[in-house]
Parts: structure tokens; sequence; C-alpha cells
């Protein structure tokens, strides 16, 4: 079977980019951006020591705690490992139950995400599992937009992709593979990787793994 015709694993909707965001989707980036400094400021770092230790300059980490720059899932990775930090509790907060039940009417709308280049929409995602305390494991819906200059991404951890509706343009390392609803991708995420809308919106679940 030819490499093209095999669903592959990728995804990285998560890395990369930062950008800003829009006035009306500012509640859960404000949120994310409140975490990271308060984690921050409870270890004793400050934005340059943060800024050495992730290579982030120290305006766009500025930016991302005053709710003015919104980071792409995978610039919260790195900063989640950078601060000892649990991804999820910079996502969505840690959470105090055991179990949630998300019908599908309450999941938790976290934020935009924008690319850097020029603030083009990249993805919206929806946290599904917030409440619960001490998950290793994050559930994501994540609605993916055309992106044709999208750049690779790579970090630590373990990644899955099951595509809702639309069509999803994944790659991975040197291969890429368009995934429609029913296929899904499993990887690990220090292969790089990448995924986009293709021919319009894609809507998938994501589930990160620390």
């Amino acid at each position: 079977m030819d490499n093209k015709d095999i669903p592959s694993v990728n995804n990285d909707f998560f890395e990369g980019l930062t950008g800003k965001i829009s006035q009306e989707d500012s509640k859960g980036s404000e949120d994310v951006g409140k975490r990271i400094q308060e984690i921050r400021t409870q270890r004793g770092l400050s934005l340059q020591e943060l800024s050495q230790m992730t290579g982030f300059d120290v305006d766009l980490l500025e930016g991302i705690e005053n709710n003015t720059v919104h980071p792409q899932l995978g610039t919260v990775m790195k900063l989640s490992k950078a601060l000892d930090s649990a991804l999820s509790r910079l996502i969505s907060g840690q959470g105090n139950k055991p179990y949630e039940i998300t019908r599908k009417g309450e999941r938790k709308s976290i934020a935009r995400s924008t690319s850097g280049k020029g603030g083009k929409k990249v993805y919206s995602y929806h946290a599904l599992a917030h409440d619960v305390h001490g998950r290793n494991m994050e559930p994501l819906m994540v609605e993916l937009e055309e992106n044709p200059d999208a750049e690779m991404s790579v970090h630590e951890g373990e990644e899955f992709i099951f595509v809702l509706s639309g069509v999803a343009h994944l790659k991975v390392g040197d291969d890429s593979f368009d995934l429609e609803p029913g296929d899904s991708a499993y990887y690990l995420s220090t292969t790089t990787h990448s995924i986009t809308g293709k021919g319009g919106k894609a809507t998938i679940l994501a589930v990160l793994f620390e």
C-alpha cells in the first residue's frame, strides 16, 4: 500500500505559532494567561528567566500573560514543561472532581488560537474534562481552519486525533495525509507534525498526554 493512502499520525495545532486574538475570544485566553502568570510567580521566576528557559521572547511572554497575545497549544505545552506544571492546569485549570460528564452543550470553550503571521485564526478548542483533578490526559474538541503556512511543531508527549467532520490535512515528518471523518492518528509528539483544515473547516477530537 502506498504511504499516501495510509492515515498517519500528526497534529500540532498545538505547536508553534502565537498570535493576537479578537476581543470576543478573550475570556478563555485571559484565563490561560492568568494561570501562566500565577504559576510563574509562585515559582519565583521573572519573565526574563522564563524567556531563557523556553526561548520565547519576553515581549511574547508578557503579551500572553496580559491577554494581548494568545498562544497555540504547542506554546502552552512548552511553558508547562518549563514551569513544571501539568498542561491541564494551564489550559483549563486544576479541577476538583474524580470524574466528569460533559454534555454536548456544556463544553468549556477555551479560546481561539491565531497564527503569528497576520493574526489569522488557526483553530479554536474546547475542554472536555476540565473539572477532573489530577488528570494526565487533556481531551479537546478542536475546530481547525485552513492554514497553508502552518509551521511544523515538535515537543514532548503523545497525541491522538479522530476526525469528526471535514478534511484534516496532517503532516508527520516527511509524510502528509488527508484524514476524513472516521480516520484517526496517534503519534509521539517528538516527531515533527502539523494539522490544519483542508477545503474549509474540520472538527477533530484530540487527546493530549504528557
